[in-house]
C-alpha cells in the first residue's frame, strides 16, 4: 500500500510531449486477474488513506502543518491506515463483484470464492506493518476473509450503499479524539459514499467481466 508517490524527476520536452499524450489515452483495460489486483490494492489505499488525511487536515484545521510534523500523531496515522486498509480491500472487491456476477453465470459461487482469494493475496503482499504486530495483522487479515464471504450471500448493492456496513468501523479509526470527532461521522460515511461510487464508475468502464470471470476461476487453482 503507497502512502504517497514519490516526486516525478524533471522530464525532458521529449518526455513532456508523451506525457501529454499519454494524459488523453483510455487507461489500461481490467481483462486478468492480475490487473485486477492491481486495481484493488491502489484504489483500496486511496479510499482509505485520502479520508484519513483529509479529515485530520480539516479537524485540525490551520495546525494541521504542526500536527503532521509530530511523531505521535506521525504514529497514529500509521497505525489507523494499515488497519483501515482491509476495509477498503473489501470495498473495492464487493464493488468488483458485482460487476463480475452477470459474467459468472452458474459459477457464481465460485467466484466469489477466487475473488476472495485473490484479495487475500493483495493482503499478503505487504509484510507486518511496524505500526502494528503479528497478531494484530492475522486479525485483520482473518475478519477480511469473513467480510468477504459475505459478499455472494447479497445481491449486488449500488455503489453508494457498499461503504455502509464498514463506515462506523472506518470512523472508529481517524487519528482523532473521540470527543472531537463524535458529531462528524455522517461527514465521513458521505465521502466514502462518494468516492465508492467514482471507484465503481471507472471499474465499470475499465473491467472486461467475462475476460476476468473467465480467468479468474483458473488463476486461484
Amino acid at each position: 500500500m503507497v502512502l504517497n508517490s514519490p516526486s516525478r524527476p524533471r522530464l525532458g520536452t521529449v518526455n513532456r510531449m508523451m506525457d501529454f499524450f499519454a494524459f488523453f489515452r483510455r487507461p489500461e483495460p481490467i481483462a486478468s486477474p492480475e490487473v485486477l489486483a492491481d486495481f484493488i490494492d491502489s484504489n483500496a489505499a486511496f479510499l482509505v488513506q485520502k479520508g484519513i488525511y483529509e479529515y485530520a487536515r480539516a479537524r485540525s484545521a490551520h495546525y494541521s502543518k504542526v500536527l503532521f510534523k509530530e511523531k505521535s500523531f506521525q504514529d497514529a496515522v500509521e497505525n489507523s491506515r494499515w488497519r483501515a486498509f482491509p476495509l477498503g480491500l473489501a470495498m473495492v472487491a464487493e464493488a468488483a463483484e458485482g460487476l463480475l456476477r452477470p459474467a459468472a453465470g452458474d459459477n457464481r459461487q465460485a467466484q466469489v470464492e477466487a475473488l476472495s482469494t485473490l484479495v487475500l493475496s493483495i493482503f499478503d503482499r505487504y509484510p507486518v506493518p511496524s505500526a502494528l504486530d503479528a497478531a494484530i495483522w492475522g486479525e485483520l487479515r482473518a475478519e477480511l476473509a469473513r467480510r468477504l464471504q459475505l459478499i455472494g450471500l447479497h445481491a449486488p448493492k449500488l455503489a453508494m450503499d457498499i461503504p455502509e456496513p464498514f463506515a462506523q468501523s472506518y470512523f472508529d479509526l481517524m487519528p482523532i479524539h473521540e470527543n472531537l470527532r463524535r458529531a462528524e461521522f455522517p461527514t465521513l460515511r458521505n465521502y466514502m459514499r462518494v468516492t465508492m461510487c467514482n471507484i465503481h464508475d471507472e471499474l465499470d468502464k475499465r473491467l472486461e467481466p467475462k475476460a476476468v470471470a473467465g480467468l479468474l476461476i483458473g488463476h486461484s487453482v
